[in-house]
């Protein structure tokens, strides 16, 4: 299989934590961040140390807003999905 993208990361957003998961071809990391300002800040570095190119975030609301903001900023390729869409059916289900 071909990778596409080496260095990505995942992001769960709520009203007041995201937890970010970092795949790299060195392992993967997770870390919780709170959305104060200074800890958007903190995961926008976080995001770059690692040389992330990519970001997915999945977010309900409008909590996605300012990481995308901070994302544009530094010119990060993003994605906002719908949790629905980017998670896998259970067996048996069927829309």
């Amino acid at each position: 299989m071909d990778v596409l993208i080496e260095r990505a990361c995942g992001l769960d957003v709520h009203k007041k934590s995201i937890t970010a998961c970092i795949g790299t071809p060195e392992g993967k990391e997770i870390k919780t961040f709170r959305t104060h300002t200074v800890f958007l800040l903190n995961l926008i570095d976080w995001i770059k140390q690692h040389r992330c190119t990519h970001v997915a975030m999945e977010s309900t609301g409008v909590f996605w807003k300012p990481v995308v903001n901070l994302l544009e900023a530094e010119e990060i390729q993003f994605l906002v999905v719908n949790h629905s869409t980017s998670k896998p059916f259970p067996a048996g289900k069927r829309m």
